[in-house]
Formats: C-alpha cells, structure tokens, sequence
C-alpha cells in the first residue's frame, strides 16, 4: 500500500481542514454582482457568483471545470472567484449586504453564520439527501435542519515514512493496530534526528485519540459538553506520556510549521494528517514514499475525526433556487469523482466515495466512514473555545490534563448557554 506521488495530486485540498491558516491572509476585497437580494430571481438565466478557498491551480480548475459544464447545460452564468482570506471576504461580502450566492463554509465558521441567518437552509430540498456521509451531515445540522451539503471530506491516518520504517527493521505487519503498539513502534523509529510520531498540539490532530478512548468535546447532537471525562484524561495522558517519553514531539518542537513538513524533512517517521498531506508531499517532498494506514484503536477501538467545507447558499441571493441547482450540480457523484482525480478530495457522497476509493486504495485511510468517525464541533461562539483548548494543549507535556479539560467544560458550558 506504498503510496507513491502522481502527478494528479500536485495540489491537493489544503483548505479542505480548515487550513485557511495555509492560506495567504490577505485583506482582498471581492466585489459580487447587483447586490439584488429584495427579491428572488425565478426565471430566466440568471448569473450567479461563486467564492472558494482554494489550495492550488488543481483545485481551482476543477472547480471551473464543473461550473462550465453547468453554465452549458442551465444556460446559467457563474463568476468564479477565489478568495485569497476565506473566512475575512466571506465576513465583508456578508456584512456589506452582497454575499455571493454560493461559497465555501468551513466547519469551524459554519454555526456563527448559520446563527447569524446568513446561510438558506436548502438542505429538505435535496432529494438523495441519504447518500451523504451522516457524520458530515450533523456537522452541518442546526436545529434539526440541515443547513448545507459536505462538498468533500478527510478523515485523520496515520502516515509511515517507508525508508525509516524498513531502517527501524519493521514490516506491513509492524502497522500499529492499538495504543500499546503505536507506543512500541514509536520508540522504535525514535532516534538518530528522527522522532517518531510528530503532529501538531492542536486538539484538530490530539481529539482523535479522545475518540479511541470513548470521549469527545460534546455529546452527539452538540447540546451537551463532555469535556471533562474519564475518557478524555486517558487520551490526553496517553499523548503526554509519548511526549515524555521523547517518541512523541509536536512541530514546533522540531521547528516545523506542521507535521506534514516534519515528515517531508525526515525529522517524523510518522504524522497523523488529513488528505491535504498528499499534496504538499507532492509538492514540496516528491522523492519521499510513505504509506497511509488507518489511526490505531483507543481503549473504546476505532476512532478517528474528518473535516469538510459546505456549500453554502446566502439566505439573501437573488438566485436561490439557481443556487441550489448549481450545489446539486456540484454535488453529483461524477463531479465528486472528478474532483478527487484532479485533487485528491474524497466524495462526501458515500456512494461516490466507494468508487473513488477503490480506484486509489492507497487513500482509504483517509475516506473511512462510520459512527466512529467524528466530525467537528459547530456550535455557534465555540471557535474562541476551541481557540483556547489549543492554546492550553501546547503545554500539555508539562500540564495537568484534569485541569485543561476543566477549563473547557467550563468555557464550553458557557459558549451553550449564550446559544440557548
């Protein structure tokens, strides 16, 4: 299963995570068309305007691709923009009464909008609604409705640096299965200049052994804070346990920006990352062969997270039902293929997901689904939460994990309380 660089995947889906840290920040302003939100426009064809957050020429090609052959076949027009800061055009367009009227939401961001009423929530009119990944539908549910449709997906896996594997004298058989066995072979790999798992301190990485243990931030439906766990202790103490026992470090101990680049410079045998990984590698480390298996089993088994962006439609368009045609359009499962072939995003359709991946195995790690696949919190104020977590969990080596998950609870509980 040695996953081996192709040309197809010289950009991948960086923005996919909410990666738009990756992304240049720059204030670019975007200007959409007529600003015509009074009343919608039924009949006709109509023009409609578009803002993505790419990560790369592939990206935005396939992207264009798919809006042509919509334009040829609705006799519609769509202005494709690319956003050079997502989230801060995103914010102005809205906050300057002319959104675009379709655009990238990302997870992170989703519940501030949704609340904020700028999203249409055309999820009920979506007629093979059940063909999508249930884990990423919740993370786009608000109040029982659903909102907007997963464009794609990534789930977290384990990634091998074949040549330090074999060096370390292990073997396909060596994968790490459980905790015990990730332990084993990362002291193994650990030496030499080389450590042997290196990922971020973000709980957008560490949360995945939170789910292997049985825990999570909130409970399923988001209504309920289960920071403060048994569970959740036992993951984090684990982590801090591979820390200081030096077989686990995080990038910026290893002066790294980010696993990924800790693992193209040979200083992490292994990383824990989303699909985004394969591009980078292929953009920036083409020569180094590695191989993605799925996360180990926690003491709960499987467990792992996945990320998406939506389709959002603005509740103020012109051209909602156009709108709503065109995340159709995009959201068929030839579109989805398409845009895997071209940059590595994995169908959020699960039917689509099946025929991609048995066309590139060598990514199933990143495509697995099930009730054990958790998708990311989209509670509306808790970004300045999570934004916490994150900066608790940089000192977790030193830290005591009762006390970080003590503060989120409390924070947590508070960011529920002012959405009631």
């Amino acid at each position: 299963m040695t996953h081996h660089s192709t040309a197809r995947r010289t950009s991948r889906q960086i923005a996919l995570v909410g990666a738009a840290t990756l992304l240049a920040a720059a204030a670019c302003s975007s200007s959409f068309d007529d600003g015509e939100t009074e009343q919608e426009e039924s009949s006709g064809p109509q023009e409609l305007s578009v803002l993505i957050a790419s990560s790369g020429d592939a990206e935005t090609a396939a992207v264009r691709a798919t809006v042509e052959a919509y334009e040829e076949e609705s006799g519609n027009t769509v202005n494709l923009d690319v956003a050079q800061d997502m989230n801060q055009q995103l914010s102005q367009a809205f906050a300057g009464g002319n959104p675009p009227d379709v655009f990238y939401v990302d997870s992170s961001q989703f519940a501030n909008y949704a609340q904020g009423g700028s999203l249409y929530p055309y999820g009920a009119e979506i007629e093979d609604v059940d063909d999508f990944s249930p884990a990423l539908l919740q993370s786009f549910t608000r109040d029982g409705e659903l909102v907007c449709l997963p464009k794609d997906t990534s789930a977290l896996a384990l990634a091998v640096n074949d040549t330090l594997w074999e060096q370390a004298g292990l073997t396909e058989d060596d994968y790490p299965g459980t905790w015990e066995e990730l332990a084993a072979v990362a002291e193994r790999l650990t030496g030499d200049g080389v450590t042997g798992l290196v990922t971020s301190s973000e709980y957008q990485r560490l949360g995945a052994f939170m789910t292997q243990a049985g825990g999570w931030i909130t409970n399923a439906d988001q209504t309920e804070v289960t920071a403060d766990s048994p569970e959740n202790v036992e993951a984090l103490e684990f982590v801090q346990t591979l820390l200081n026992d030096g077989v686990m470090a995080f990038a910026t101990d290893v002066d790294a920006g980010w696993g990924g680049e800790a693992f193209g410079k040979g200083q992490a045998a292994m990383t824990i990352e989303g699909g985004w990984l394969a591009g980078a590698m292929e953009a920036d480390y083409p020569d180094v062969d590695y191989t993605v298996v799925p996360m180990p089993e926690g003491p709960a088994g499987q467990g792992t997270l996945a990320y998406t962006n939506c389709w959002g439609v603005a509740q103020d368009s012109a051209h909602r039902a156009a709108a709503v045609d065109l995340v159709r359009f995009l959201t068929q499962g030839d579109q989805q293929i398409a845009m895997g072939e071209a940059f590595g995003a994995i169908p959020s359709r699960q039917s689509a997901a099946e025929e991609y991946l048995a066309a590139h195995p060598e990514e199933a790690a990143w495509g697995v689904t099930g009730d054990w696949v958790q998708g990311p919190v989209t509670v509306a104020g808790f970004d300045r939460v999570l934004g916490q977590f994150n900066t608790d969990l940089q000192s977790l080596r030193t830290a005591d994990v009762s006390e970080i998950l003590a503060n989120l609870q409390t924070y947590g509980e508070a960011a529920l309380e002012d959405n009631q």
